[in-house]
């Protein structure tokens, strides 16, 4: 029988393991598990995922950041100013994450040791995703005189991740109105200028 390792069943196999990881957890997650929601043998899923759990960890985060990405492009199309673009992404970012189940499974205690070494492994890979989505805006923010010209699309967007991984870690219950506030007085400037 020739391997299977179309599109459509790596999508199949992506789809079970966010399944599997919300409801069972990153941790306790099995390949087998994902196999069974997939509806097909482990041996294929290890044909069409070579790296086994670790890769359908990856695959399940970046899938979710590119759903992100879409939301974020048409928020950046529609903000007011860049300033507000930060503040309502950073927000956005944060309240997306936390409102994806399966997404808030890869942040729990339990989670840290799978996780960690799935996305140190691949953090550029998601900070290269995330730049190639903002640079467009990026650039022409930054010809209109918008943002500051001595920064580059690398460094803001790891920047932002950092801010939107600190908020999301750790939750000072400022509320919106109060982590708003503080976005606007220090993470906006940082990026626009004084």
């Amino acid at each position: 029988m020739p391997p299977v390792s179309t599109d459509s069943t790596r999508e199949r196999i992506i789809d079970a393991a966010e399944s599997c990881f919300a409801r069972y957890g990153v941790a306790k997650t099995t390949v087998e598990d994902i196999a069974a929601a997939a509806g097909l043998s482990r041996a294929t899923v290890y044909r069409s995922v070579s790296g086994g759990r670790d890769e359908l960890i990856l695959a399940v985060m970046l899938r979710d950041v590119e759903r992100f990405l879409d939301r974020l492009a048409d928020r950046l199309r529609r903000a007011g100013s860049v300033a507000d673009a930060v503040v309502e992404g950073v927000m956005d970012a944060v309240s997306y994450i936390r409102g994806q189940r399966h997404m808030v499974q890869f942040l729990v205690p339990e989670a840290a040791g799978h996780t960690h070494a799935v996305l140190t492994g691949s953090a550029e890979r998601i900070l290269r995703l995330c730049c190639d989505y903002v640079r467009p805006y990026f650039a022409a923010a930054q010809r209109e005189g918008l943002i500051r010209a001595d920064i580059e699309v690398e460094g803001t967007v790891e920047f932002l991740f950092r801010i939107i991984t600190s908020l999301i870690v750790l939750d000072r219950d400022r509320g919106p109105d109060g982590t708003r506030n503080f976005l606007r007085s220090y993470v906006a400037p940082v990026i626009v200028g004084a």
